[in-house]
């Protein structure tokens, strides 16, 4: 069965991804192959839209994004017409990378080969991301006479320190898989074969005994502290979090289920059960 099959599958047809859900996990698929999956508006309005089914479908627990083919993102398609952004639109990766920053789920990166430019910057709110052996980087913009683009200036060198960040960005050259693992901006490498398979593996590592509400307002929280001035500040921002979540039933029943030494079952829901404060907690509207 084709990506597009998968997708039609799923009740909704795309033309420049697929989606698909197995075992509580979504995989979203670039799905243009012959263009390296070049990235396009269409595929920055597909992204978007899949992630708001993500987030609104209570048994997806997590979603791994990867490429069909060879590719995983050969940036900004510069050559097919209609599909294309204009010179003053090449910053619209930001659209995809702001919007997988505030998913509400566990989001995998399964770097299945080149991923350039907007490819580049996409992977970086993913929570973690795994690579092939084919896989290759760059952060290629300044070659093109361009700045980085989906927000790397603030996200690159958080994941990597600003050294590695500056010399990546200001070079523009592209870079193997192991250089990506030394750095940390992948966490391993993986034959191609076996890529998807650790990828989902890990996304049920991650969710399968985890509430499901604690991980969306920790997800956002381990970002957000990040820019919290000082540690009194995080640790204000912690504790409406905590006290809020200690009087919940995920935390009652977390409890239960470690003195009854059994497997939690988590009745809150994250379309229904999210916190009333924080408004960093939620999507930003798109314009």
């Amino acid at each position: 069965m084709g990506h597009h099959e998968l997708a039609r599958v799923e009740g909704v047809k795309y033309e420049h991804i697929s989606y698909a859900v197995v075992d509580g996990i979504a995989t979203i698929t670039l799905d243009r192959p012959d263009r390296l999956n070049a990235f396009t508006l269409v595929m920055q309005h597909e992204i978007c839209a899949a992630l708001d089914r993500v987030d609104d479908d209570d048994d997806v627990r997590a979603v791994v994004f990867t490429g069909a083919g060879r590719g995983f993102c050969a940036g900004v398609d510069l050559g097919t017409p209609g599909s294309t952004f204009e010179p003053d639109q090449q910053g619209r990766g930001g659209v995809v990378t702001l919007r997988i920053y505030h998913c509400r789920k566990p989001v995998i990166g399964a770097i299945n080969g080149p991923a350039v430019g907007v490819g580049a910057s996409m992977i970086l709110p993913m929570d973690v991301r795994v690579a092939s052996l084919t896989a290759r980087f760059g952060y290629v913009f300044a070659r093109r006479g361009l700045i980085p683009d989906g927000v790397s200036g603030w996200f690159l060198p958080r994941l990597v320190g600003m050294s590695v960040a500056a010399e990546w960005c200001y070079s523009g050259r592209v870079f193997d898989a192991d250089e990506a693992l030394r750095a940390g901006l992948v966490q391993s490498i993986h034959p191609p074969a076996e890529l998807t398979q650790r990828a989902h593996e890990l996304a049920r590592s991650m969710t399968q005994h985890s509430s499901a509400v604690s991980i969306a307002i920790t997800r956002k929280l381990l970002w957000h502290m990040q820019s919290e001035p000082d540690p009194a500040a995080a640790y204000a921002t912690e504790s409406q979090a905590s006290n809020w979540l200690g009087r919940q039933p995920d935390a009652a029943e977390g409890i239960r289920a470690f003195l009854e030494k059994r497997n939690p079952q988590f009745p809150m829901r994250v379309s229904r059960d999210m916190p009333p404060f924080a408004p960093y907690l939620r999507p930003d509207p798109e314009e």
